[in-house]
């Protein structure tokens, strides 16, 4: 394919980056974009000398897409894969996937069935420094994982609400549980607490503004995830801690410390240019290994997060293989 045709579902947010880096890339035309907010619509159209719409059906029906990039919040989502999967159309899907483990497995499956590529917003993926860490721990045996994400409050109305978001890990923090499951494997069991101990002055919140997350991994090790948005800044990171080793991601800067050296890298990357760019050449070239978070993968990563906030109502700790056996995700 020697040109991508692209197509945006929802253009404000995040989607303003990926506008911007489709259209820097030479085998990418931006020729449509769709928002349910008409003046939205017009800007990017204008901007990006796209076709607007503020019908998802309409532009579908109306425009010949190759990919498509869907960003839109965790609730919205409706049907939109199931008719871009029906119509063959590549897809990029913003994270998280939605808020309902059942809904996310079943388009999962209509996603395989199409056969076509689809990316998801796990964007730390492409970072240089991740796979330099990926790279250091092969093989290695991974005693312990710790990983926080420390930020300030997000504005926007939605994400305050607990059925909207999903919640600070749903919504945030589900990038650091991403690389989590990235570096160090597969969640089985989680248990969290959550709560809302600062910030309930602000108007309909009903989120927790701490969550203190502690999981097993497949392979035997111990994980745990801390998260909160009382910040007045913004900090994110893991630690990985093996036998006379641990790997370090402080944001995106890497550190190797082990008994006889520490190496420190700093990142030159753009993770988002470069998952981009990555979804674009995949679909170019029909080549879904280009793509380092796959939906099915994603559905993953939303379901250790969905399972953290189950525990936290229940008080119980989740076995996140009964979890997602539920829901069918495998």
């Amino acid at each position: 394919m020697a040109n991508v045709k692209v197509g945006f579902i929802g253009v404000g947010g995040i989607a303003s980056v990926h506008l911007k880096n489709i259209s820097s890339i030479e085998h990418a035309t931006i020729t449509a974009v769709c928002d349910i907010s008409a003046e939205r619509v017009k800007q990017a159209g204008d901007q990006y000398r796209a076709n607007g719409y503020t019908n998802v059906d309409e532009m579908l029906d109306n425009e010949s897409l190759d990919a498509l990039f869907i960003c839109v919040p965790p609730f919205a989502h409706g049907d939109i894969e199931e008719k871009a999967a029906a119509r063959g159309i590549h897809m990029m899907v913003e994270k998280p996937l939605g808020l309902d483990l059942e809904i996310v497995a079943a388009k999962a499956k209509v996603i395989e069935e199409a056969g076509i590529i689809c990316s998801t917003g796990y964007c730390l993926r492409y970072l240089d420094t991740v796979s330099k860490a990926k790279d250091y721990l092969r093989g290695k045996e991974i005693a312990m994982v710790r990983g926080h994400y420390i930020t300030s409050f997000v504005q926007t109305p939605w994400y305050r609400l607990m059925n909207k978001s999903g919640g600070q890990l749903v919504e945030q923090s589900t990038h650091t549980l991403d690389l989590i499951r990235y570096l160090a494997g597969d969640v089985t069991t989680v248990y969290a607490n959550m709560a809302l101990q600062l910030m309930g002055d602000i108007s309909d919140i009903d989120i927790p503004d701490v969550t203190s997350v502690s999981m097993t991994l497949e392979s035997g090790a111990i994980g745990h995830l801390a998260s909160s948005f009382t910040q007045a800044d913004h900090y994110t990171g893991i630690e990985l801690l093996g036998r006379d080793f641990r790997v370090v991601l402080d944001n995106s800067t890497l550190h190797i410390i082990d008994k006889e050296k520490t190496i420190s890298y700093k990142s030159s990357h753009d993770f988002y240019g470069e998952q981009d760019r990555a979804f674009i050449d995949a679909v170019r070239l029909n080549n879904q290994e280009l793509v380092l978070a796959p939906y099915g993968e994603a559905a993953k990563t939303l379901a250790v997060t969905l399972a953290a906030n189950a525990s936290s109502k229940t008080g119980k700790a989740i076995h996140l293989s009964e979890f997602m056996s539920a829901s069918s995700v495998c």
